[in-house]
């Protein structure tokens, strides 16, 4: 661990233990006082034979920890290099802002004689479209560098990944985290609500901030 905002993540721990660790994590976030962004860096690949012994119940508590840090109200950054599969994936995607490394390539872990179906595969989609990913799911083909940051799944292809996490710094700092949460689900209810509904949304947020721009 780096600081009260920043893990070391690690794939290749049992999948109770990252639960764990990454709702501690958001423990910190959601307590902390100080502005700043929360970043992550993934490493590590699942074990093999990793989902022997999972169940649906503990699959379920992983989803919601990545749930739980995806919508904390603070910027969220992901820092990734060599393969990032499984939970590494899983947090790449669910990342505000996401840093790799050029060798880094995205691809599913494998399970019950095919790719894993868990929620990575919905992010994938969402971000990416289904024509870019399809190969991707159906037949686990890697995402190299170029190729997810061509489909707008990385932010940042870098060979000094500190360096551009440390450009961050004034811009995470700069937004409310309240306000930042808003525009995140914003940016989530997009593709799946008709203009006319999300108007209404839309115009609330807009009434927000000339509220607090008065106030200023």
């Amino acid at each position: 661990m780096k600081g009260d905002l920043e893990l070391s993540f690690d794939a290749t721990q049992p999948p109770a233990a990252s639960v764990e660790e990454l709702n501690d994590l958001c423990d910190r976030a959601e307590d902390h006082r100080e502005p700043g962004p929360v970043i992550i860096h993934v490493a590590g690949m699942p074990r093999p034979g990793w989902s022997k012994g999972l169940t649906v119940g503990l699959v379920a508590k992983w989803e919601r920890v990545v749930r739980r840090f995806e919508r904390l109200a603070r910027l969220t950054v992901a820092v990734a290099s060599g393969d990032c599969t499984g939970p590494s994936l899983d947090l790449l995607l669910a990342a505000d802002v996401r840093i790799v490394a050029p060798a880094t390539r995205l691809l599913l872990s494998g399970a019950g004689g095919g790719t894993w179906p868990g929620m990575a595969v919905y992010r994938l989609t969402q971000q990416a479209g289904t024509g870019g990913i399809r190969q991707a799911v159906l037949l686990g083909a890697p995402l190299d560098a170029d190729r997810a940051l061509a489909l707008n799944l990385i932010d940042v292809v870098s060979e000094d990944p500190a360096g551009a996490l440390a450009g961050l710094g004034d811009a995470a700092g700069a937004m409310d985290g309240a306000e930042l949460a808003i525009r995140r689900q914003l940016i989530f209810e997009a593709s799946s609500t008709a203009f006319e509904d999300a108007l209404g949304t839309h115009l609330a947020a807009v009434d927000r901030a000339l509220r607090r721009e008065a106030l200023s």
